[in-house]
């Protein structure tokens, strides 16, 4: 016997659950709620949710929201995913390029699993600290020297990196005393100015 089985549907449970997360959920969200798959599919059929991808779905009511797309990979990480890299410089504005590629990273236990990876998703694997998340709207994503020293790591352009560094700098975000790996990164370029 399923746990959906064992209380009634609560569609108030399920209304908190969504609006936390832009208005989606998942199938095993729905289920704690008290929804089995097949009244998802009811209420799906009767145009209340909108499946958006295998085990995501939206309640029709809220519209799309600003990052609908990284709640979705959020979401299909189980919620351990933290958004990181150069998609963190975009959330943190800290880049004018738009990656074209979503960077998420998973805890490293994550490592050993077969996924199969949303198209356009770049996985990472590393333990992120509490200290080291910014929430956007839904989602996580490392905090500025986090995703400064994760685009060091992964050999982010030069000129990226210091335009990113110089606007965390400028800004507040960092301390200059903290950014000694994106200096020695910067070094052979002529250094952060």
């Amino acid at each position: 016997m399923d746990d959906t089985a064992l209380h009634a549907p609560s569609w108030d449970q399920l209304f908190e659950i969504a609006a936390a997360q832009g208005g989606l959920f998942t199938t095993q969200q729905a289920g704690e709620a008290g929804y089995s798959p097949q009244l998802l599919a009811h209420h799906v059929n009767a145009g209340r949710m909108v499946r958006m991808r295998r085990g995501v779905y939206r309640l029709v009511h809220f519209p799309a929201g600003e990052h609908e797309d990284l709640a979705l990979v959020w979401l299909w990480s189980e919620r351990q995913g933290v958004f990181s890299h150069q998609t963190a410089l975009a959330l943190h504005d800290l880049s004018d390029i738009l990656p074209s590629q979503v960077h998420l990273t998973l805890p490293e236990a994550w490592r050993q699993r077969r996924l199969r990876v949303p198209e356009g998703v770049v996985l990472h694997f590393g333990d992120v600290a509490r200290s080291e998340l910014r929430w956007f709207g839904p989602v996580p994503a490392t905090a500025p020297l986090r995703t400064l020293e994760d685009c060091v790591a992964d050999h982010l352009p030069p000129e990226l990196l210091a335009g990113a560094a110089r606007d965390a700098l400028a800004r507040g975000l960092v301390a200059r005393d903290e950014l000694a790996a994106v200096e020695a990164a910067l070094e052979p370029f002529g250094g952060l100015p």
